[in-house]
């Protein structure tokens, strides 16, 4: 039997790149988007550690009219699609106070963190429903904490991701009759270039306790719930939102 094929965006670096290496050990064969023309150094040959198939696909994802490309790439090089991971996303332009937040820079962050992956989870679970049968057929998408953790210093981002959580609980149970699972997976404070420029303050609240686990998360944290979620062995639980957090959303007094 052929291997199932995931699709992985933002899967360049970070935690697209750690959810495309998990998947590969887990017996899937890769297709990345992301925005570079080329892939960076060592990724295909990361993929193939895994002994998986691997192909590049240059992408921006907030650009409508690239989506059914990007499918009929991946259908034209693997002949199906079994998994979508919406990783791709940016974080906010400019961090401070939300009463001087640009409508430019809010367009932006949600042309990418929603809208784009609204549409491209549409065009993709089309796909999908045509595939053929034989492996577990999932999306899923990665979030964040902030998509219930209010940041009045990044409002945009917040309610970007609060948009898609939304968007995953009405995609499960459209695609719930159909048997392909749909997931949220939200990290915590977790360790990407995304948080470079505020290592310094996340250290201190660590110390601090903010995260009971003690520790920051790491991209292959957040890559290993992908992968495990991907498998089909947690099918039933469609609609679920899996914190990757080390018990930061837990409610505590």
């Amino acid at each position: 039997m052929t291997r199932p094929l995931a699709l992985v965006t933002g899967g360049a670096r970070g935690i697209g790149r750690a959810c495309a290496e998990a998947l590969a050990g887990d017996g899937f064969d890769i297709m990345i988007a992301d925005l570079a023309e080329i892939p960076p150094d060592g990724l295909e040959q990361a993929i193939a550690k895994q002994d998986g198939a691997f192909v590049y696909h240059a992408c921006d994802i907030s650009d409508i009219s690239a989506h059914q490309p990007l499918v009929e790439a991946t259908l034209q090089k693997f002949g199906r699609l079994d998994c979508l991971v919406n990783n791709a996303g940016i974080g906010a332009i400019v961090r401070g106070d939300l009463l001087d937040l640009k409508p430019e820079n809010f367009d932006h962050i949600l042309s990418v963190n929603l809208r784009g992956t609204v549409f491209l989870s549409q065009a993709v679970a089309k796909a999908i429903l045509s595939s053929p049968a034989g492996h577990p057929k999932s999306i899923v998408t990665v979030t964040s904490i902030s998509a219930e953790a209010a940041s009045p210093e990044r409002p945009d981002y917040c309610i970007s991701k609060a948009g898609l959580s939304m968007w995953v609980k009405n995609l499960a149970l459209r695609l719930a009759p159909e048997d392909i699972g749909v997931f949220e997976v939200r990290p915590g404070i977790t360790r990407t270039a995304m948080t470079e420029g505020v290592s310094a303050k996340y250290d201190r609240l660590i110390e601090g306790g903010l995260v009971p686990a003690k520790r920051w998360g790491e991209a292959s944290d957040v890559g290993a719930a992908v992968a495990g979620l991907a498998s089909g062995k947690f099918a039933f639980a469609t609609g679920s939102v899996v914190n990757v957090d080390g018990g930061l959303s837990v409610p505590k007094l």
